[in-house]
């Protein structure tokens, strides 16, 4: 992609400047993609872990600080696994330990759905609140619901973690390409393979990417400042999406103990682990994954881990400690500020 074609690609999604905000579930509401969009750039809001009311409200919340600018909606693709009791118990009793340190009976514990795919109900809210952007995560969804989206108006983005990827979303309908590297935080995209020997750094996938495909390519990972976003342009990216370097930020609602984590060294340490959701997403390592290893067999396939890890995620917490959390993290924290988003995406234009 060109200069020009940067810029026509803002102009086509109607922002100004090439700052796309990672839509980070758990760490943001409505208010961040706001700010971010009233600043010019491209706010998101994560819409996987909302049911259908509360992503009515927060839709109509997000429309009334925005007036009228444009906004991306972020859905999962992927395909809910079949429960495995098996598993599930292998699972339980590896973290049997941790729940006897924390008094917790197993048997209190449900087995919840965690993260919806994007389905009919997720389709009828894009239909009713037409957003500029919709985008997806784990591919994209079946081709009937795809159209519903371009047909409500809006660009369809979705991640891609490797070449194949990429050139896969041209070919089933993307408008344009998140190529994400290794290094950015929270959940990989991943979704044609599980082998995590595929994926590579952000500026050695980026210039692969724009060369293998003829639609834009969004830069994503460890860019944390004006000069990051600089050079992904220069290596044919259309825009960068960030999402750590806004985890401090008041509009964030990133919880204490997180920004804390964000801001020790600790933060220098992050590993991809599958423990908090059974897939792969980068954090900032802390005691569940130094004593399991950030990476098990035993946890049941993505999103089924959740289930059985949360009691301990809030009694620790409860107790003043993330030892039990997903604190999630890109590997390049250098970025991360605590002043008003809007701020921050001006200190990030090239």
């Amino acid at each position: 992609m060109t200069a020009l074609n940067s810029h026509a690609f803002l102009a086509s999604l109607g922002i100004k400047t090439p700052i796309i905000q990672a839509p980070m579930a758990g760490v943001q509401d409505y208010r961040l993609a706001a700010a971010v969009s009233n600043a010019g750039g491209l706010g998101s809001l994560p819409c996987a872990m909302l049911g259908p009311d509360a992503l009515k409200a927060e839709l109509e919340a997000l429309n009334e600080a925005t007036h009228g600018r444009p906004y991306n909606l972020n859905f999962f693709a992927h395909t809910p696994p079949a429960p495995d009791d098996q598993q599930e118990a292998r699972w339980r009793q590896a973290l049997a330990p941790y729940y006897k340190e924390f008094e917790i009976d197993p048997a209190t514990i449900s087995n919840g759905p965690g993260r919806m795919p994007f389905n009919d109900e997720s389709a009828a809210i894009v239909e009713a609140f037409r957003p500029a952007v919709v985008s997806f995560h784990f591919g994209l969804p079946e081709p009937a619901l795809l159209d519903r989206v371009r047909q409500a108006g809006a660009k369809i983005l979705s991640t891609a973690t490797t070449v194949e990827e990429a050139i896969w979303l041209e070919q089933h309908g993307a408008d344009a390409v998140i190529a994400q590297g290794l290094e950015a935080g929270g959940h990989r995209g991943i979704f044609l393979t599980k082998d995590m020997t595929t994926q590579m750094g952000t500026f050695a996938l980026l210039p692969q990417v724009v060369s293998a495909v003829n639609i834009p390519v969004i830069a994503a990972g460890g860019i944390a400042t004006a000069e990051g976003v600089q050079a992904a342009l220069k290596l044919g990216a259309v825009a960068a999406q960030i999402g750590t370097a806004f985890m401090l930020c008041p509009e964030a609602t990133t919880r204490p103990l997180h920004r804390q984590a964000l801001k020790s060294p600790q933060a220098r340490h992050t590993a991809l682990t599958n423990l908090f959701s059974g897939g792969p997403a980068r954090g900032i390592v802390n005691r569940i994954m130094r004593e399991l290893g950030p990476i098990s067999d035993l946890a049941p396939a993505f999103p089924l881990a959740t289930n059985a890890i949360a009691p301990l995620r809030a009694a620790a917490e409860a107790a003043g400690s993330s030892d039990f959390s997903p604190l999630w993290s890109g590997q390049n924290v250098s970025g991360c500020r605590e002043v008003p988003a809007g701020e921050l995406v001006e200190a990030l234009a090239p």
